[in-house]
């Protein structure tokens, strides 16, 4: 079933829901008026009648009978009767019909004072009362035949607009759900012409109020964030295939030199060191490509657990030490701990060590010393540790530039890397909902501030 369709059958379901209750209501109400009405009136007669006949001596039951078939509010196929306290009829408005009175539905009467009674088409009431210390029971029964007939035709003129009512209200609901929906067909045709190469088309934001353009605009938005993911996606496999080309280029050239003369032992040797730091230079390149791309899946998929961060910042200092005896990390704390959970976060053990590894190396690689400065520090929300480094700095235009992959600083290309460190950095903080900051100065060197909430 269509969207258009669906609007229009729940608003016609709606409708047809209020009109029934809304006509229910009148009919019950008008139904309700009416019995009250015609039982006033029988309780009207039947008490008239039992005055006339106990306290006026000049109409006896002949005359009383001729009044009640001669008035003007004789009700239609009226029957008064009267009884004593014996249950004997004393008095009754017809002399052709059978009279029945069960002394159940009289004793009934007495108890209860008044009672009303429906019996087929007829309605009657029954009154207990006490006139000159004689206690006499009145049933006063009739048909309401103009009542009845009219409440007959009301409801069959509500019947009939109930469906004249929800007919309308279907062809208008197929009509304005069409209306209400046009903006979103135009959508679809505008959508259906956008593809992989025209991610730059967008869709009409109108006035930018009602929710169509707004849902106009979250789309053009996600358009945008999905070109710009496109964009980046062809900048990463352009410069992955470049960096990769390098090595295999040289690669290639070294087998080529080799294999055009002879070559004596020295010179074997020579060749195969060159294609070996050539395959670790892909090997490194390899890995770093591969850890990016892991760490872009979903954090869901990470596994967690409480980690103390000074516990990461000392075993990543031992592990870069072991393969850089020369290197040199000095850490202290900026301000101790009050507590030992100060320093406990939520992550993972061994991409922290590798995020921390990573500023550790590039801090002794680029300094002159070959000393990276620590510092770890806890405010009321976040745990930090600050990499410092006394190196070559970075340019103020090219800072933000370092977190893109294969994009490193203009004056660090005489020092080996592939720029995929600082990016693996930054996607496993934000991973971690935490970020690292940077702040630095063309020589006088660099500050790295990794900021994580701890427990």
């Amino acid at each position: 079933m269509t969207l258009r369709a669906q609007i229009a059958l729940r608003f016609s379901l709606i409708v047809a829901t209020i009109l029934l209750l809304l006509f229910s209501i009148i009919y019950v109400t008008a139904s309700t008026y009416r019995r009250d009405d015609f039982y006033d009136r029988l309780k009207q007669k039947a008490r008239t009648t039992v005055r006339f006949l106990v306290h006026v001596k000049e109409v006896d039951r002949a005359m009383l009978k001729i009044i009640d078939r001669n008035s003007l509010t004789a009700l239609f196929d009226e029957k008064v009767l009267v009884f004593d306290h014996a249950n004997k009829l004393i008095y009754s408005s017809v002399d052709d019909a059978e009279i029945d009175h069960p002394p159940a539905l009289l004793n009934r009467i007495r108890q209860e004072g008044e009672l009303e009674v429906q019996m087929g088409q007829y309605e009657m009431v029954g009154i207990a009362s006490t006139q000159k210390q004689q206690q006499l029971v009145v049933l006063a029964s009739a048909l309401d035949a103009p009542g009845l007939t009219e409440l007959r035709h009301l409801r069959n003129t509500l019947f009939w607009g109930f469906i004249g009512g929800v007919g309308l209200t279907i062809l208008a609901g197929i009509f304005f759900a069409g209306q209400s929906l046009r903006p979103l067909n135009e959508f679809n045709q505008q959508i259906k012409s956008i593809t992989a190469r025209n991610l730059r088309q967008r869709l009409d934001e109108g006035n930018r109020r009602d929710e169509l353009e707004q849902l106009a605009m979250n789309f053009n938005a996600l358009l945008a964030r999905l070109d710009e993911a496109f964009a980046q996606q062809r900048a990463f496999v352009s410069h992955a295939s470049h960096e990769l080309r390098t090595p295999l280029t040289a690669l290639k050239s070294e087998i080529q030199l080799a294999l055009r003369q002879p070559l004596d032992r020295a010179e074997h040797e020579r060749v195969l060191h060159t294609m070996l730091l050539d395959t670790d230079r892909l090997i490194g390149l390899a890995n770093s490509l591969l850890f990016l791309a892991r760490s872009l899946e979903d954090v869901i998929q990470m596994p967690l657990e409480p980690v103390r961060i000074d516990d990461a910042v000392f075993e990543a200092r031992d592990e870069l030490l072991s393969s850089h005896p020369n290197y040199r990390v000095d850490i202290h704390y900026g301000q101790a701990p009050d507590i030992d959970d100060e320093t406990l976060v939520e992550g993972n053990a061994m991409l922290l060590r590798r995020v921390l590894l990573n500023l550790f190396d590039n801090a002794c690689k680029y300094s002159p010393d070959h000393t990276a400065r620590v510092c770890i520090t806890t405010d009321n929300q976040q745990c930090h540790v600050v990499v410092q480094d006394a190196g070559i700095g970075i340019p103020v235009g090219e800072q933000a530039a370092v977190f893109e992959p294969f994009r490193r600083a203009s004056n660090v290309h005489e020092y080996e890397g592939f720029g995929l460190g600082l990016p693996i950095c930054q996607r496993i903080a934000e991973l971690h909902r935490g970020k690292i900051t940077l702040e630095s100065k063309p020589n006088e060197g660099s500050t790295f501030r990794l900021s994580l909430p701890h427990l």
